[in-house]
């Protein structure tokens, strides 16, 4: 695999959890393997909403970008709350392979009881049928149209600063800079 293989990052910004029904922002990061960013897009999706994946999708597919690109990285399998991203959908959609980078791994019980919460345990089903994650050097992994020694390959080529590939670690500190002001939290 070669150290410049074109990458996109995706991740969310910060929302308001009061106020329902919101737009939140998605930026997306698209880098040269761990060392370079070529890009940005970005959208917005609705909060708690269901449009995270076709927003996601035709946010890659309309981008310039497009043709380069052959990998995409998510932080966890939801933005702006719980708008779910179905990867296997995401990955039909675009015709890439997803990898879902999750830092800790996932209590579901937890998880699904405030889905249920939030009147989105329909899509209970989306999470169950992907693989269980699978840690990967100090992060776990779900992934999508790719095998296990390619996701190793990537996370050794993009994580060059922290246990997160760049991509996302980028996506994150735009994402959060751009809705707040400045950056923060884990990057």
């Amino acid at each position: 695999m070669k150290r410049q293989i074109r990458i996109i990052g995706i991740d969310d910004g910060p929302f308001d959890k009061k106020n329902k029904g919101l737009n939140v922002l998605v930026v997306g990061t698209i880098f040269r393997g761990g060392d370079f960013m070529d890009g940005l897009v970005s959208c917005y999706v609705k909060q708690d909403g269901t449009d995270a994946t076709r927003k996601i999708a035709l946010m890659i597919n309309n981008s310039k970008f497009k043709p380069q690109l052959q990998f995409i990285f998510i932080d966890g399998i939801a933005v702006g709350g719980f708008n779910i991203i179905n990867i296997k959908e995401l990955s039909e959609k675009t015709g890439l392979p997803v990898i879902n980078i999750i830092r800790d791994y996932p209590d579901y019980k937890k998880f699904f009881k405030a889905m249920d919460k939030a009147g989105k345990l329909r899509y209970k089903s989306i999470i169950e049928e992907l693989e269980k994650p699978v840690k990967v050097n100090n992060v776990y992994v779900q992934y999508e149209k790719i095998n296990i020694k390619d996701v190793k390959e990537l996370l050794k080529i993009t994580c060059t600063h922290s246990n997160v590939p760049e991509p996302l670690r980028i996506a994150h500190l735009i994402a959060t800079g751009v809705v707040d002001g400045e950056s923060r939290g884990r990057s």
